[in-house]
């Protein structure tokens, strides 16, 4: 049990608890244990009769069979991507401007008479990270087709158009809407230049504490001691290894030759 309470402790802290939260909204409702009307989203219930839980469950609530399991999967990735990289030493960050996103993703959704926020929210996250990720980065989806992280937002609402129609791919479209704003409004749209939100987009120091990052915050992307970092780790081309042939009067070797450049085999 031990080990399995430090594994878990290795997991991201927002990653945790996404991850943890959707668990716990959606495989009760599953097992058919909680009505999944007790954690839909319903204006009137929420701010006239203060069910205010509907707020965080309604975002967590997945979908049936199979298709739970790949979402599960996508954001556990998305997000530990983002924590492990543009995010890093920043979840508090993170955490802070998901509450944000939350709300924007409840007023985008509006028009559709959203009631369940799981794929909005899913795809903000993906849109932000294929945002961040370095150019020419590939990802998988499914582990079936490896493609430019870049397009990997449009392929999953063209996938949700042709698996659940015209309405189900609006969530989507809502989710990509809100994650470009995201990206714009706090990154920037221009290298090495901020967004114009991103002064506000810092968190305060009761999430860091709740996050367990008190302490002065890191200095953001971009500044002097902060690496910038793409949601997807990439690596790069292996170089091949040169083995030089053995060279009058010296011993053979291998790896690159750091002499003076002349031809192997001149004195």
């Amino acid at each position: 049990m031990e080990g399995l309470t430090a594994e878990l402790r290795k997991i991201p802290p927002v990653t945790r608890i996404l991850c943890a939260s959707s668990l716990l909204v959606t495989v009760p409702t599953l097992m058919n244990i909680v009505s999944a009307y007790k954690v839909l989203y319903n204006y009137d219930l929420v701010f006239k009769k203060m069910q205010l839980w509907r707020l965080y469950t309604s975002f967590f609530l997945g979908s049936s069979g199979i298709n739970y399991i790949f979402d599960l999967v996508m954001l556990y990735r998305t997000v530990d991507q983002l924590e492990s990289g543009a995010y890093s030493r920043r979840s508090s960050d993170l955490a802070y401007q998901l509450l944000f996103v939350g709300g924007s993703i409840i007023v985008a959704t509006i028009p559709l008479n959203g009631m369940v926020f799981f794929r909005p929210l899913l795809v903000s996250l993906i849109y932000l990270s294929s945002a961040l990720a370095p150019a020419g980065a590939q990802t998988s989806l499914m582990g079936l087709i490896t493609l430019p992280i870049k397009y990997l937002p449009y392929t999953v609402i063209g996938m949700d158009l042709l698996m659940g129609g015209p309405a189900y791919a609006a969530q989507a479209v809502a989710g990509a809407v809100v994650g470009h704003a995201w990206w714009w409004s706090v990154w920037g749209s221009t290298p090495g230049v901020r967004g114009a939100l991103s002064r506000y987009a810092v968190a305060p120091a009761w999430m860091r504490n709740l996050i367990g990052e008190g302490g002065a915050p890191p200095p953001p992307p971009g500044q002097a001691g902060a690496g910038v970092a793409g949601g997807v780790h990439i690596v790069p081309p292996r170089r091949t290894l040169v083995t030089p042939g053995p060279t009058t009067g010296g011993s053979s070797g291998s790896g690159y030759n750091w002499g003076s450049g002349r031809k192997l085999g001149n004195s």
